[in-house]
């Protein structure tokens, strides 16, 4: 059973960074695509970025160039690094597989301040 873990949210100033972190226990997450999703208040989940299992990247149109997602080498933590954050980017951050295939962690809170 695959329990995901987020950790890393918090209250930070526009154009500032954070990096979010994601386990798992129960499992590993070496052998898995992974991805961060968010959910801004009152809206969609919507997808944020993607790892393959060969490390191939790709992005939300509006994180490109911010954002960034990496796994260590164990592949047992995968990483978001969010730099010049925007108030828009205010939201729980989810990982799971790209097609969500496990169970939903309890997320992160990103908060942005002006």
């Amino acid at each position: 059973q695959v329990q995901l873990v987020e950790s890393g949210g918090g209250l930070v100033q526009a154009g500032g960074s954070l990096r979010l972190s994601c386990g798992s226990s129960g499992s590993t997450l070496s052998t898995y695509a992974m991805g961060w999703f968010r959910q801004a208040s009152g809206k969609k989940l919507e997808f944020g970025a993607s790892i393959g299992s060969t490390g191939t990247t790709n992005y939300a149109l509006d994180l490109k160039g911010r954002f960034s997602i990496s796994r260590d080498n164990a592949r047992t933590t995968v990483y978001l690094q969010m730099n010049r954050l925007k108030q828009e980017d205010k939201a729980v951050y989810y990982c799971n597989t790209p097609k969500q295939h496990w169970a939903w962690g309890q997320g992160t809170q990103v908060t942005v301040s002006s």
